[in-house]
C-alpha cells in the first residue's frame, strides 16, 4: 500500500495532534503518501483533501484539539453517504483509511470496511475512554489530569467556606473519568452510571463528616448518571448543608496533551501505519496491559464496557 489518508471525527481529545503527527511521520519514513481529510467524514463526503509530508506536521505535537478538525456527519449514517466517502477515496487513489475518533467514528468506519472493502484501521481518541477493547484512549489521562487540577482548586475553595461540591464531569454512559479524577483527588464520593448509588449513604457519609469536623465535601458526579443540580436537590431535601456545583464541560476537552497521551499516540499511529503498509485493514488499535494490540473492529465493538471495580473500591474506602 503506497497511498493512505487520515481523518479525525467525534468529539476532539488532547494526543489527537501528537496522533497525526504520528501517521504522517510513520508513513512517510515508509516512502507512504499522505493525505488529511479535513472535518471528518463531512470532509471525506466533500472531498475536502489534502496532502501532507513531514513539515505539514511540524510543531504540533503539544496542541490540544485536531489540526484537521472535526464535524459530525449524519449522511455518513446513511449507505449513500458511505458510497459517497468510498468514491472519494478511490478518486484520489487512497488505498487506506485511519480513523482517530471514538465508538460513532469506529463504527462509520466498520460499514466503510464492509460495504466497499476498503483497508480501515482505527487509532482510540476519545476522553471517554468508553472503548471497552482498549484500557486508555487518547485524550483520556489528560482529561483526567484536568479535573484532577479543578477538583484541587475547588478543595481549596470549599475549605476556605465549610462547603460540600458537586463537581459535574464528562464521559457519556462511561464513569471513567469520574472514578480516576475522583481517587486521585480524594473526593469523598463518586457517582458513576455502571454502579448504582445510594443517595443514603452519601447523605450519611456527609452527615458523619460534618460531625468529624471535615471542612469540605467533595462529590465526583459523571454526567451518564444526571445533572449536577438534580443530584444536589436529592441531597438537600436530606442533609442541610451548603453545596456549590460545578459542571467542567469542555475545558475537559483542550489543552496540551499530557505524556501519556503523546506516547499513547505515537504508538498507535506506529501500529495503524504497519498495518496498512501490509494491506491489512478492519482492525482497531489499542493498549492493553501495557502492550498495544489491534483487534477485529467488528468484535471491538461488540465489547462490553465494564468500570473498574477495584479502583472504585479503593477510591470508596480511602473516602472514609
Amino acid at each position: 500500500m503506497r497511498r493512505i489518508a487520515v481523518l479525525t471525527s467525534g468529539g476532539d481529545a488532547p494526543g489527537m495532534n501528537a496522533a497525526i503527527r504520528g501517521v504522517v511521520r510513520c508513513a512517510n519514513n515508509q516512502d507512504m503518501e499522505v493525505y488529511g481529510i479535513e472535518r471528518g467524514y463531512d470532509g471525506l463526503i466533500k472531498g475536502d483533501i489534502r496532502r501532507m509530508d513531514s513539515r505539514s506536521v511540524s510543531d504540533i505535537i503539544q496542541r490540544g484539539g485536531t489540526i484537521l478538525k472535526t464535524a459530525r456527519c449524519p449522511e455518513f449514517n446513511t449507505p449513500e453517504g458511505i458510497r459517497k466517502g468510498y468514491e472519494v477515496l478511490r478518486a484520489y487513489g487512497i488505498e487506506g483509511l485511519i480513523v482517530i475518533g471514538g465508538d460513532g467514528s469506529f463504527r462509520g468506519m466498520r460499514d466503510l470496511c464492509t460495504n466497499h472493502k476498503m483497508a480501515c484501521v482505527g487509532i482510540p481518541g476519545t476522553i471517554d475512554n468508553d472503548l471497552a477493547y482498549t484500557d486508555f484512549t487518547l485524550g483520556f489521562d489528560t482529561a483526567v489530569n484536568t479535573v484532577l487540577d479543578a477538583i484541587n482548586k475547588i478543595r481549596d475553595t470549599m475549605t476556605s467556606h465549610d462547603r460540600a461540591c458537586i463537581i459535574e464531569v464528562m464521559g457519556r454512559h462511561c464513569g471513567d473519568i469520574a472514578v480516576y479524577s475522583g481517587l486521585a483527588g480524594g473526593a469523598e464520593s463518586i457517582v458513576v452510571p455502571e454502579i448504582p448509588f445510594d443517595i443514603d449513604a452519601i447523605c450519611d457519609k456527609m452527615r458523619r463528616n460534618i460531625i468529624k469536623g471535615k471542612a469540605s465535601d467533595i462529590i465526583v458526579l459523571a454526567e451518564g448518571v444526571c445533572d449536577c443540580n438534580t443530584l444536589k436537590n436529592m441531597i438537600q431535601e436530606k442533609v442541610d448543608i451548603t453545596i456549590r456545583t460545578v459542571k467542567l464541560g469542555y475545558i475537559q476537552r483542550g489543552g496540551t496533551p499530557s505524556m501519556a497521551d503523546r506516547v499513547l499516540a505515537a504508538r498507535c499511529a506506529d501500529r495503524a501505519v504497519n498495518l496498512l503498509k501490509n494491506d491489512i485493514g478492519g482492525r482497531v488499535v489499542g493498549v492493553r496491559e501495557g502492550a498495544v494490540i489491534d483487534d477485529d473492529i467488528t468484535e471491538a465493538l461488540d465489547m462490553e464496557r465494564k468500570v473498574n471495580d477495584e479502583l472504585y473500591r479503593i477510591a470508596s474506602l480511602l473516602s472514609l
